[in-house]
């Protein structure tokens, strides 16, 4: 969907998510404490989150959310984010949009 991709690219870091997911929480909080405020598209507040839902899927999400967006790029959800992390390949991604550069 052209929605997604259009949002996805907007910002350095996207983050599609559900206002009830708390393993999107957990996500922003991660980049959060990584010094990143992301973008957060909450698509169940979109009246056009359903067929968003359907696109994330289409993308490879292995689930609809959290889906996380990097310079444009699909990283992933949870489990891909959470493995970037503990193998410290998230950080040089996310070094650009911290707060402290």
């Amino acid at each position: 969907m052209d929605k997604v991709k259009r949002l996805a690219s907007e910002n350095g870091v996207v983050i599609f998510s559900k206002s009830t997911c708390c393993l999107c929480y957990a996500v922003t909080f991660l980049f959060q404490e990584l010094g990143v405020n992301p973008v957060i598209h909450e698509i169940d507040h979109d009246p056009d989150g359903k067929e968003m839902e359907k696109a994330l899927m289409s993308y490879g999400c292995n689930a609809p959310v959290p889906a996380v967006f990097i310079q444009g790029k699909l990283i992933g959800s949870t489990n891909e984010v959470m493995s970037l992390h503990l193998s410290g390949s998230l950080t040089p991604l996310l070094q650009p949009y911290q707060a402290n550069n």
